[in-house]
């Protein structure tokens, strides 16, 4: 076959665009003001001199904007465009011959980045059980309850509550106390169990009140300047009214029963699963996208999905992209505990945020090498690690009948290794009981009634306060891959920090990760990282202590005795 001859056309090559997500298959991930630096490989035949730039328009909008790009150095060419409203962003590389004139300007394929609200970045969560705020033990606490809970999670300095599933709960095989298989008679089952004949996903447990009743508490919530995310639980009790009315969209076994819910090794009794791709399956996709829309009118701006590496990818992908287009301001999380390429993909098809292994990581060693796969690796682009150092499923061993210095330790690397962390509550109680060989608390609130005193002597409120209160006013710890890591010949002592230079804001953590024992060393800071050079003298504030130093270049000794405080959390200023 004989080739064909082409039409005349430059012969400028754009490749190697960088950073992108899967070749650009998926969008890159930015906050408003965020730039947006794209580099990319230019090169022509010949010698004519030639000329790049970056085409870049916010969704919706006819007209291109125009960014330059410059020349670096072996063929490697540099812009940058600054995203300032959230939503889909689309941009293009394209470069032109200057002499002679090129009236046809070669492009590269468009691309997308996704500008999510800060909060995506920055955030400080409160986890709470509402039924668990009230003082009495035999019965579920109400939402005005929770509305008196309201100015102590505030002055803690949290800004975002979240709630487990708030829905009626169903009856049929509910468990009971401590995840038995048949709760006792008056015990309410787990909150994951959603549905019964008082409703379902669109509506609120009675014993927690009315519809009208939680709309005062997220009015509330508002009024503080609180935001509010919701734990979405796509799975029914036996007694949900979309068994009766939809019963093509569940899982079932070879004899037509509905198949109960499993997450080996786990067993749910008390639950079915969807069949994502049912006869009926587009009607099931809508609904759930309808379920999240309706929250949104009642005051929810986060969704936390449980489990979402069980459901298929294209339904995330459909409906993230169908809700965001609808309300750019809601965000998603991944609560997926599971293999690391099923989390950074889920990450890559949309979720704003995601869980992380953090709860688990206590070795210096694998804390550093985890967050730098997090904060400095491509995942930067497209995965958010909100780290959390306990969940109502995950009470890790190293916290089990642990002193409060070790919930200090940890609340501490959370709060500042991360730009989003949060808390469940009881932590600030350092609720350490663990159930007999589990990694789970005892006497679990998912399953029971249970009351707290939330000013219990021993708790560390004021320590999580001063953290808070902290990353408010520093904006260096809001940044989430401006994490950077110093060495300490100690294994014990790990040193980082955080520094926003446009904003003259620089933190130095030294963290004591033995929660029981003195622990000293010699620092070795790179001077670069804050700003600074080994020849300088700088102030060093402890905001968990007050107490002040004035240091020298890049060697300073540190002795942290955790019955003091778990570290320092340093802010810096040149001399």
């Amino acid at each position: 076959m004989t080739a064909i001859i082409p039409e005349r056309r430059d012969n400028l090559v754009i490749e190697n665009i960088r950073p992108l997500v899967n070749a650009g298959k998926y969008a890159l991930k930015r906050e408003p003001g965020d730039m947006v630096v794209v580099q990319a490989d230019i090169f022509r035949h010949s010698h004519e001199k030639y000329d790049a730039a970056i085409l870049y328009r916010h969704s919706g909008k006819k007209k291109w904007e125009q960014a330059p790009m410059v020349f670096v150095d072996n063929d490697e060419w540099e812009g940058s465009f600054q995203v300032k409203s959230i939503g889909y962003y689309e941009y293009k590389v394209i470069a032109w011959t200057l002499k002679p004139e090129d009236k046809t300007p070669t492009e590269s394929p468009v691309f997308e980045v996704r500008v999510d609200p800060l909060y995506s970045r920055f955030g400080s969560w409160y986890e709470m059980f509402p039924r668990s705020q009230g003082t009495d033990p035999k019965k579920s606490g109400t939402w005005d309850d929770c509305i008196r809970r309201l100015p102590d999670i505030l002055n803690m300095g949290f800004d975002t509550i979240y709630l487990v599933p708030i829905h009626p709960i169903g009856k049929t095989n509910r468990k009971g106390a401590n995840n038995s298989l048949k709760a006792k008679p008056g015990e309410p089952g787990c909150p994951y169990a959603v549905g019964s004949s008082k409703g379902g996903h669109m509506a609120v447990d009675p014993d927690l009140g009315t519809m009208k009743d939680f709309e005062r508490f997220s009015k509330a919530c508002r009024s503080s300047g609180v935001r509010l995310a919701l734990d979405l639980a796509l799975n029914c009790s036996p007694d949900h009214p979309y068994v009766k009315s939809n019963e093509e969209w569940y899982c079932h076994e070879a004899d037509g029963s509905i198949k109960f819910a499993e997450n080996p090794p786990k067993k749910y009794e008390d639950i079915y699963p969807f069949d994502y791709y049912n006869d009926n399956y587009k009607a099931l996709w809508q609904e759930i996208r309808d379920v999240i829309l309706f929250w949104v009118e009642k005051g929810f701006e986060i969704f936390r999905i449980d489990n979402p590496h069980t459901k298929p990818y294209p339904f995330w992908e459909w409906l993230i992209r169908d809700v965001k287009e609808k309300h750019p301001e809601v965000i998603f999380l991944a609560e997926a505990f599971t293999r690391p390429k099923m989390m950074h993909h889920l990450g890559k098809i949309g979720f704003d945020q995601s869980y992380t292994y953090f709860t688990w990581r206590t070795e210096k060693w694998e804390i550093e090498e985890y967050l730098k796969e997090l904060t400095q690796s491509p995942a930067k682009e497209y995965m958010r690690g909100l780290f959390f150092p306990t969940t109502p499923d995950i009470f890790p061993k190293h916290l089990h009948h642990a002193p409060a210095s070790a919930f200090k330790q940890r609340v501490l690397l959370a709060a500042t290794l991360s730009s989003v962390y949060g808390i469940y509550n009881g932590y600030e109680l350092c609720e350490n009981e663990p159930f007999p060989n589990k990694e789970e608390l005892n006497f679990s609130e998912k399953y029971q009634y249970m009351t707290h005193d939330w000013n219990a002597p021993g708790n560390i409120k004021d320590f999580i306060r001063r953290i808070n209160d902290l990353r408010k006013r520093e904006p260096a710890l809001q940044e989430y891959d401006n994490l950077r890591f110093h060495t300490c010949e100690n294994p014990q002592i790990i040193v980082y920090s955080k520094r926003l230079a446009a904003e003259n804001s620089t933190v130095l953590a030294v963290v004591n990760l033995d929660a029981n024992n003195k622990q000293s060393g010699m620092l070795k800071i790179n001077m670069a990282d804050l700003g600074l050079t080994d020849s300088d003298f700088y102030f060093v504030k402890d905001s968990l202590t007050s107490e002040s130093y004035v240091w020298k270049g890049s060697e300073n000794f540190v002795i942290l005795d955790p019955a003091k405080s778990p570290g320092h959390l340093f802010t810096v200023l040149k001399a």
